[in-house]
């Protein structure tokens, strides 16, 4: 037993100066604040390639701040904008990892959007009521977006429906939209 005691403690001290020797190095923090200097709201155009997350760094020096460039143009589906389109950034404060993403307040009316139009809504209702029944090119984002103002609330939709899999629902399902 005190062989085994000794082995114990000199495997603790080789791993201990081990992780000594190793010398960690920092990170430095992010810096969110704008060193371009760039006035905002500002418009953009949409070039190839581009999505919101890359446009929100480009503004913002963090992605996270996507949704409020979706919410300030009424773009429901953020996975489809055109090259050529031209959006409006606006002047909100930059998110970080964790932060609550709020709705628009009723105030912050989006502008008049050029270009093509293949990824802005078409004015779909709000949904007010506590079910909806679902309609061809529905997603739960687009749902919560317009029940909630909020497509990160589709995991609410989600739960209170127990959908086995959120990535696949149809025209006609009738879903509880939880208030």
């Amino acid at each position: 037993m005190v062989l085994g005691a000794i082995v114990i403690v000199v495997a603790g001290v080789l791993a201990i100066n081990f992780f000594k020797s190793k010398g960690g190095t920092t990170v430095p923090a992010i810096d969110v604040n704008n060193s371009e200097n760039i006035t905002l709201p500002a418009t953009h155009t949409v070039e190839e390639g581009e999505d919101l997350w890359k446009i929100s760094e480009k503004y913002y020096k963090t992605g996270y701040n996507w949704t409020d460039i979706a919410k300030e143009n009424n773009i429901t589906n953020p996975n489809l904008i055109a090259a050529g389109t031209k959006l409006t950034i606006p002047n909100v404060t930059p998110k970080l990892l964790g932060e609550a993403i709020t709705s628009p307040t009723p105030t912050q009316q989006p502008e008049k959007i050029e270009g093509p139009v293949s990824s802005i809504s078409s004015e779909k209702l709000e949904i007010t009521d506590s079910t909806y029944t679902v309609v061809r090119g529905d997603t739960l984002w687009d749902i919560a977006v317009r029940a909630y103002g909020d497509g990160y609330k589709w995991v609410d939709i989600a739960k209170a429906n127990k959908l086995a899999n959120p990535n696949l629902i149809h025209a006609g399902n009738v879903f509880v939209i939880p208030r």
